[in-house]
């Protein structure tokens, strides 16, 4: 890994670490920070170990992702974004630089196994967050104990890393804002989210507010275009536009 080049992106820390106890809350502890399932960049399940930008560095990343069946990993500042793409559903985590490329893909190659015998064809239809509030619970228990779990048969673990990591190649990415900025990856390492309810209650909110708001605009379109109808109806029964069988002078 010491072979990699960085991005010119700069890593913002989050530099408020209230209690000095960040590196074990995630840092360590944590080595997977974060773990996605999507399908292009509609997202099916995700889950968040520490609080960050998570999801819009994500989107990003995703936007980039071909939809053929490929694997790979992306450098930006001290982090890693790793992937297998997979009849157009996409598998992917966030992981520290100096985390073993082999441990990550084997996380995602365990999730992407789990996901399919689960959910099969479904997810290629699937509402964004349709298999959350199932698989983010998964997603929490793999990146566990893919994160903590090493070989000790270091002989086997070096082969396997290197059967693992064949044809997967590492590229620099650069990210950009809205506004046009460079786009940096925050993470605070002292809000650990183990609680999948607290990870995701502020994105079930926000899904549910947006259909709300379409439907309504659904329903209002459907009104104007009825009344527009029954108008139309009405002039060709009364004579015309101005209604002149039907209204008495």
């Amino acid at each position: 890994m010491a072979a990699l080049s960085q991005t010119e992106v700069g890593l913002a820390q989050w530099d408020a670490l209230k209690s000095g106890r960040a590196e074990e809350t995630c840092g360590e502890a944590m080595a997977i920070l974060f773990a996605v399932v999507a399908r292009g960049t509609t997202i099916l399940a995700k889950h968040a170990w520490c609080g960050g930008n998570f999801l819009e560095v994500t989107e990003q990343i995703l936007a980039k992702i071909p939809s053929e069946n490929n694997k790979l990993t992306y450098s930006h500042g001290n982090y890693l974004f790793h992937y297998i793409c997979q009849d157009r559903i996409i598998y992917l985590c966030i992981t520290d630089d100096d985390f073993e490329r082999s441990r990550a893909f084997n996380f995602l190659n365990e999730i992407k196994k789990r996901f399919q015998t689960t959910y099969g064809s479904r997810a290629q239809t699937a509402l964004p967050y349709a298999m959350n509030s199932e698989f983010s619970s998964v997603l929490a228990a793999q990146l566990k104990y893919h994160s903590e779990t090493k070989s000790t048969d270091q002989v086997a673990e070096t082969q396997a890393q290197i059967d693992e990591l064949k044809g997967i190649m590492v590229r620099n990415i650069d990210l950009v804002a809205q506004r046009g900025e460079k786009l940096e990856l925050l993470i605070d390492k002292t809000e650990n989210l183990v609680d999948s309810s607290v990870t995701f209650k502020t994105t079930s909110r926000n899904l549910a507010r947006a259909m709300c708001m379409k439907n309504l605009k659904l329903t209002i379109v459907i009104i104007i275009v009825s009344i527009v109808i029954i108008y139309i109806i009405l002039s060709a029964v009364c004579g015309g536009l101005a209604w002149p069988s039907c209204v008495q002078k």
